[in-house]
Parts: structure tokens; sequence; C-alpha cells
């Protein structure tokens, strides 16, 4: 398998845009590309798919076990040409001072050579220190070559390339100049999402003409293929009994869109029929046995969402009239009493009562660890799940003596205490889990919608029904 690891020294050196760029310029040479992205990022995968045309995949210590990346990575890189994986903050961060889930370490377990997209801006000589002490503080990592990003010009890329050439070993495999109308507009949880921009393609088309121009693709393709070759991976049995039959809607809009590709792979191998749901536009729900509303941005379109009263209502009453629904997040948000943000104030599904208001600052932050309590929508998992959390906004006005499905290890989740609001068929949370493998939530999940749509064909067929 032909594939590197695109690292930096620290967060916002580049690393998306250059992904982007690279994965653009290889599939308009004829490769297939895949890309990975390293960490529990939604938006980012949403980019890579643009740009590659193919689905990209998170691989995770915290929400994954080393033999469940193993196994995704080579699912999909066995299908590709050359696979791109994209680090998150610098090469050696990570949660732990041994570095145990850090960027390093899943390049060693991909046996994948580096490549570090080096922010170059107010460096000279001092990149040679950098390079060599990053080679240094981990012989086993092979750091294949260098992208130098925001480079100021012809003599100062001359200059960097002169240092780098006299005291370092390491290949620059490009320079690619400063300029801002390169940059993908950012909010609060990051980039903007390639699914809510109109103009992404565009910006994916312009990142692609500069990578082009100034990275040595040849030298990146040979790069690729210098990687370790991998051991066997483990194939796991399905954690999902078939579901052929049953019928999800999932919310898939400007406002809502943060799935894992993983997850909606393992729903559509159990033979679940997908429909996205847009909760801008469409005014009525499908006819369904379940309803996913992921993560996202409904605050950014609260006015669109409050104006589709029937979508909200319809939404409203299946809840009560047993639909499973699962929902996380920007989920929980649109299934709350109302919204406010900036000024800005639209009534909701009206599920949870509670009035959520977005902050300046987050709330929720970085990786979570959740425990089910005995109130949980299905048969508690025996052992603590993982989790991640990413969220500046609150609930307020919050009625007591709710039922919540876990309560919180580490993290924030709701209250600081408890996370996963539970009536009915619906589960709310402000935490992300992994759906797929055995801790996931697909498999409980569905078999929760199996009963309904079972319930439903018994209440439908005249031969069922009592006189």
């Amino acid at each position: 398998m032909s594939h590197l690891f695109l690292s930096a020294a620290h967060k916002s050196s580049g690393k998306t845009t250059l992904t982007l760029g690279l994965c653009r310029a290889l599939h308009d040479r004829g490769m297939k590309v895949q890309a990975f992205k390293k960490g529990p990022d939604y938006i980012d995968p949403i980019w890579h798919g643009q740009a590659s045309h193919r689905s990209s995949y998170n691989l995770d210590f915290h929400m994954m076990e080393q033999a469940e990346i193993l196994s995704l990575f080579h699912r999909h890189a066995a299908n590709a040409e050359i696979s791109l994986i994209e680090g998150n903050k610098g090469l050696y961060d990570g949660m732990d001072v041994e570095g145990s889930n850090s960027n390093a370490a899943l390049a060693k377990l991909l046996g994948a050579p580096v490549v570090l997209v080096l922010d170059s801006v107010g460096m000279t000589r001092g990149v040679a220190p950098l390079i060599l002490g990053y080679q240094a503080f981990d012989p086993a990592i092979n750091i294949a070559g260098v992208i130098l990003n925001k480079v100021g010009g012809p003599r100062h890329e001359e200059k960097l390339r002169a240092v780098i050439e006299r005291y370092t070993d390491v290949k620059i495999l490009g320079a690619v100049r400063l300029d801002s109308n390169l940059a993908i507009v950012e909010r609060h949880l990051g980039l903007m999402p390639g699914n809510e921009s109109d103009q992404a393609e565009a910006r994916i088309e312009a990142i692609a003409g500069q990578i082009k121009a100034q990275v040595d693709l040849d030298a990146v393709v040979q790069v690729a293929q210098s990687a370790q070759q991998l051991p066997a991976a483990i194939v796991f049995p399905a954690q999902c009994q078939s579901s052929e039959g049953l019928k999800l809607a999932y919310a898939n809009d400007r406002s809502f869109g943060f799935y894992y590709q993983e997850d909606l792979d393992t729903l559509r191998d159990a033979g679940v029929q997908l429909f996205a749901l847009d909760t801008l536009r469409d005014q009525c729900l499908p006819d369904i046995d379940g309803l996913l509303i992921g993560g996202g941005f409904p605050e950014i379109f609260i006015s669109q969402l409050a104006a589709n009263q029937s979508l909200r209502n319809q939404i409203r009453q299946a809840v009560g009239n047993g639909l499973p629904v699962y929902a996380e997040c920007g989920g929980l948000m649109y299934l709350s009493r109302s919204l406010s943000w900036n000024q800005q104030y639209g009534e909701m599904v009206g599920i949870i009562p509670g009035d959520v208001v977005m902050g300046e600052r987050p709330v929720g932050r970085g990786y979570a660890a959740l425990s089910e309590t005995m109130q949980s929508l299905w048969p508690p998992y025996p052992e603590t799940i993982p989790a991640h959390e990413f969220h500046y906004s609150h609930l307020e006005n919050l009625q007591t003596g709710l039922t919540y499905a876990y309560r919180v290890l580490r993290g924030q989740g709701i209250d600081g205490t408890n996370d996963g609001f539970v009536q009915h068929n619906l589960l709310a949370s402000y935490c992300h889990r992994r759906g797929s493998g055995a801790r996931g939530w697909i498999a409980p999940f569905l078999n929760k919608v199996t009963a309904y749509q079972a319930a439903r064909i018994t209440a439908s067929d005249p031969a069922c029904q009592v006189a």
C-alpha cells in the first residue's frame, strides 16, 4: 500500500489546505486517492471527500482499538493507489507524556513515512534545528520529506532550501507561497464545512492549482511508495444483525452533516435504507422506522430551522409516538425548546425541556468518557464508553428530574454530570460516540428500530387487530 502521513510542528500550519490540494492534484493525475483524518474531526473529512472524490475516514486511538484502526485502514487503502493521512496538531502532540495516541504513534502503527508541513513564516536558519530535533526525538519515525508552507517569496524560499540542504538530509518536496486566497474560512468549531460552502469546489481547485505548480508530485508519490508493508488486518465480524428493510432518515444538509463515514457504511452494510433529510427545506418526514440527527451548525440557520414549522411539528409528534431517534450535539440543540445566538432567537422542535444558548467560549471540548445508566434507551454497555464533545452552547431553564442515558466520567455533557436525554425512544446527547464496533451505538439502536418497525407492522395488519 502506498501511503504517507501529513503532519506538522504545530497546529494551524496548513496541513488541511495541503492535504486538499494533494488529494485533488493526484486525483487529476488519474490516481485513486484515499484520505484519512487522525482524530474525531468531522469537518476536515467532508473537505477531503470533495477533493478526492472518495469518502474520507477517521482514525482515532481514543474511539477505536488499534486493531480496529488497522482494519479500517486496510479496508479502504487497499482500494486506492495512494492514501494520505492528515494528522491533527503537531507530530508529537498527544494526550499523555508518552505520546501513546500522538500522530507519531499512528504513523508508526501504519508504517507511514511522514511529510512535515512547515509553517515558514518568520523562519530562515531556524528551520534546520527544528527538523533535526524532530528527527532525533524519535528515530523510529521516518520523516521522509518536508513541504515548506506560507513561504514569503523567491528569496525566502532560496534561503530555506539552502539551510535545509546544508544541515539536514531531509528532502524538500515543495515550497508553497503565502496566499490569503487559499485560506478556508474558519468559525468557532474550526473550518467551515465543505457541505455548507457554495464556493468549496472553486476553493479546492484553486488550492490544487497552487500545489501542482509548487509541489513535486512525483516525489510525493515516491515517498508514499516507501511505506512499510503492514501485517494482515484483523477482520471483525459484523456487529449488527441483518437489518434488511429498515428505513432510516438522517439529517444531512447545511445545518447538520457530522457523521462518521464508517458509521454510514456500517448502516448500509447491515441492509438499512438511508434517506437524507433536509431540515431547512423538507416539510414532511418520510415513511421511516428511525431518525438520526447528527452534529452541525444549527445556530447559523436559526431562522430557517424555525421557519420550517411543519417538519418540527412532525418530528415532535413522531417522537411522542415512539419513533426511535438518535441525536448528537447539533441534533440535541435542534430538539430543544429554543435556540439563541448572536441576538437571534428561534423556536426549535420542543422535545427537550430546555433552551439552548450559544456562548463565546467552549463549554465542552475534547475527549470524553461516559458510563450508561439503567435508564439508557437500550441495555447498558458494561464498560466505559469513549466519546468526544466540542460545543459552545449550553441548556438553560432545564427541568429537573429528567431521564439520562449517561453519567459523565470525563467531560461536560449536558450539565457536567449527566448526558443523553431520554424520552420515549429518543436519546439526545452533547457527546459524540462512534457508532461502529462493539462499543458503538448502532447495534443497540437498530434493535430499537427493529422493534418499532415490528410494532408498526402489527398495528397496521388487520389480522393482528383485536376486535
